[in-house]
């Protein structure tokens, strides 16, 4: 999977810069298929570990580990017991991202990009996005909305 969010079109599901597409395709089958040392994919969730209310989040492919364009991490969203995502405040220390938010006071789920249009501004050192993705297995109906949107 070649992930396109940051290239994307929030009007047209097809991207007009097709060209990067086809960079990233061919990066995986240059690592997948013809076994060239090139990294092919953007930082990847491998795991999360929860510590009073701080959230860990770890990744695969992510040497290099950082945002887009600053020093701010956004897209992060994080809810407890209630189920009830807050945005979070995230730092990057080394290959992980360490989230908290002053509304969540033991972090049960976390939820990277988690929107129809998100904003993709986590990447590794070859420049390649992160994936969305999602800790919880919580059915839609099963979540409240918090009062603040939290997508980035």
């Amino acid at each position: 999977m070649a992930v396109i969010t940051d290239i994307g079109d929030a009007q047209d599901i097809h991207p007009r810069n097709k060209q990067d597409v086809g960079l990233r395709l061919a990066l995986i089958a240059l690592a997948n298929i013809y076994g060239q040392k090139v990294e092919f994919a953007g930082p990847t969730f491998a795991g999360m570990r929860c510590e009073g209310n701080t959230a860990t989040i770890s990744f695969t492919h992510a040497d290099g580990l950082k945002v887009d364009g600053g020093t701010t991490v956004t897209g992060f969203a994080m809810a407890g017991e209630d189920k009830v995502f807050h945005r979070a405040n995230a730092t990057l220390s080394g290959q992980t991202v360490v989230l908290t938010s002053p509304a969540v006071k033991e972090p049960k789920a976390v939820r990277y990009n988690w929107a129809n249009n998100p904003v993709g501004i986590l990447r590794n050192a070859a420049s390649l996005p992160a994936s969305s993705f999602r800790t919880d297995t919580w059915a839609s109906g099963e979540i409240r909305s918090a009062a603040e949107p939290v997508s980035p």
